[in-house]
């Protein structure tokens, strides 16, 4: 298991994890980041990471990704 933004760039992930606070696992819940979802890592700038899950692009900061556990 690793921390999402150590994924590679086109690489599918399997979500196995969601750590941090309450109020941080509902706002990753709400934009579909959930335990058995699969997510692509499409670019990486300065540790912030665009992804794809559920066929939606979503941005998401080097700190959420560290607690999306693959």
């Amino acid at each position: 298991m690793m921390p999402l933004n150590f994924a590679d760039s086109g690489e599918d992930v399997i979500i196995k994890k969601i750590g941090g606070n309450a109020k941080v696992k509902a706002h990753l819940n709400d934009l579909g980041f959930v335990v058995g979802s699969k997510v692509s890592v499409i670019s990486s700038m300065s540790g912030n990471l665009i992804v794809n899950i559920k066929e939606t692009r979503v941005a998401i900061s080097q700190e959420m990704a560290s607690k999306i556990m693959v």
